[in-house]
């Protein structure tokens, strides 16, 4: 049974088009988000609603607590299985959401290499410039692709060779295969976008985002906010601790949004899969893509 999906930057309609075309095509919806998995953390992370998971069945939201150390490599098990589930109701998968590497650890056949806690911290605690002239010798492949700066990388790619002996570049030939999917993509000009990012966290903070901080800080969750590469959550928590002033919350949080977006479509564009439409009419393109996916399931063999 074909997979379909929508895919498109944060604040490009994707929620909403999501469950129209969900409710069209007889679909469920399997989010592919980094950070909706979280429990808690509903406003901030555009969570989709109430109403809009009683009009369509939604899968991989609300599957891990803040604190905890959720991998893409969980994802991956957890979206295979949603996945499963709905064929098996003779339903029709529609993966929906903004994070590239989701999408295809639930799309496509990719490995992901084991982790470690102990074996991170030890590595962790090593100088950056250490760390990096010993990637580039175990590993001079993946010394080409990784930023020798961005210390995460360089320690998970050292984390995967300690672990498995094999260097973290093998993985990447997996990479090159893609499975087939009927994918569509929201693309919005650089004004509205930044224009619907302003507007969507100025309607989080009406909604109750700054309660929903407090919250989580009253959980002694700070460092897993602060920590987290969710937007806004880290501005939020500075924030209510009187570092930044409201005007300056907005600003940067729309900074960060908008820098998220950019990323999100690099990473999209490079997916041939990707039938893209512009999305600053929403209507308009939930009816653009629905006639795309209904042409292309007619060709395609079930």
């Amino acid at each position: 049974m074909t997979v379909l999906a929508l895919l498109g930057p944060t604040a490009s309609g994707k929620t909403t088009i999501g469950c129209d075309l969900a409710e069209r095509f007889g679909a469920e919806i399997v989010c592919v988000d980094s950070m909706t998995v979280y429990r808690g953390m509903n406003v901030g992370t555009a969570k989709p609603a109430g109403e809009e998971r009683a009009r369509v069945p939604h899968h991989l939201l609300d599957v891990a607590e803040p604190d905890e150390r959720f991998t893409v490599a969980r994802y991956q098990q957890l979206a295979r299985e949603a996945i499963a589930g709905i064929r098996a109701r003779g339903r029709v998968p529609l993966l929906v959401g903004g994070s590239g590497l989701y999408f295809r650890a639930a799309a496509d056949e990719l490995r992901f290499p084991p982790t470690d806690d102990a074996v991170r911290a030890r590595l962790d605690r090593r100088d950056i410039h250490d760390l990096a002239i010993r990637l580039k010798e175990v590993d001079p492949d993946a010394a080409t692709f990784i930023d020798l700066e961005n210390k995460r990388r360089v320690v998970r790619a050292l984390e995967v060779f300690d672990l498995t002996g094999q260097p973290f570049s093998s993985y990447r030939q997996e990479w090159e295969h893609r499975n087939p999917v009927i994918a569509a993509g929201l693309r919005v000009t650089p004004a509205e976008l930044a224009t619907r990012i302003e507007q969507r966290f100025l309607a989080m903070l009406d909604e109750g985002f700054l309660d929903e901080v407090r919250a989580l800080l009253e959980r002694g969750l700070r460092g897993a906010l602060t920590a987290s590469q969710a937007i806004a959550y880290g501005q939020a928590v500075e924030h209510l601790e009187g570092k930044i002033t409201r005007e300056e919350l907005i600003a940067e949080v729309a900074r960060a949004t908008r820098r998220l977006a950019r990323r999100q479509m690099s990473w999209f564009r490079a997916d041939a899969r990707v039938r893209w439409f512009d999305a600053d009419d929403t209507a308009r393109a939930s009816g653009e893509i629905s006639s795309y996916y209904d042409e292309q399931l007619t060709g395609s063999t079930p």
